[in-house]
């Protein structure tokens, strides 16, 4: 079963939308009718999206978010702009406990989505748009093995919830979707280590990984007009695992 939207006549960008979330996204936009702005960090991640058949249609762009003067050149260059997903992001697990690598995981998991935000606030302000951040359902609990990511996503839910408040005079809606567990490249360490994955399904009602569309349209439905009157919230796309005690 699959959301409809329509998104035509709108221009959207997604940052880390070669991989992951952030791909599933483009695509989704795309097929919903979107101009879509992709963003990913390397030249070799823009090649291999390049050649997917479900990008066709899709501009994409190098950026890395932690350049404050390489995403002002391309937000300024877009001429108008609907919607922004800020999905760029990483984790090191065990090296986070290092505090560069702590420094860097912050400033692309928080910093790059707020850089994107303010260069886009002018073009949002203009199309009274919508900006979705990528959360985590650590983004309400800690994370031993990833003390960085964690405090990132901690740090989004609430960068939400002060650009929602800070933005809204301008009509510009500001919210996140916090994933629980997602079949990308970033989940696969725990997925294919059988003890983890136990653990992780058995507090997962509905039983299963997350396919990454299955984010992406959440993302969708928070840019629409559907969710005209929302803004701030942080919604948990998890399969049901912060209902489990």
């Amino acid at each position: 079963m699959k959301a409809s939207f329509d998104f035509s006549g709108r221009k959207v960008l997604v940052t880390g939308g070669t991989s992951g979330i952030g791909a599933a996204t483009a695509v989704a936009f795309r097929r919903a009718g979107a101009t879509v702005v992709a963003c990913g960090l390397t030249d070799q991640e823009i090649a291999a999206a390049r050649v997917r058949s479900d990008f066709e249609g899709i501009e994409l762009h190098q950026l890395d978010v932690t350049d404050r003067a390489a995403v002002d050149a391309l937000v300024g260059s877009l001429g108008s702009l609907d919607a922004v997903v800020n999905s760029a992001g990483l984790i090191r697990r065990e090296a986070e406990h290092d505090p560069d690598v702590f420094a860097h995981v912050m400033d692309v998991n928080v910093n790059g989505g707020m850089r994107v935000s303010a260069a886009a606030r002018p073009l949002l302000a203009k199309s009274r748009g919508a900006i979705v951040f990528i959360g985590s359902v650590m983004s309400f609990f800690g994370g031993p093995r990833q003390p960085a990511y964690s405090a990132s996503k901690g740090a989004v839910r609430n960068l939400t919830m002060s650009l929602a408040a800070a933005y809204a005079a301008d009509g510009i809606r500001v919210n996140a979707v916090a994933p629980g567990w997602v079949i990308t490249e970033l989940s696969r360490g725990a997925r294919e280590n059988p003890e983890r994955n136990a653990m992780i399904m058995a507090r997962t009602p509905i039983g299963r990984w997350a396919d990454p569309a299955e984010i992406a349209d959440p993302i969708l439905f928070l840019c629409s007009d559907a969710a005209r009157y929302m803004t701030g919230t942080v919604m948990a796309v998890d399969g049901g695992y912060m209902s489990v005690g």
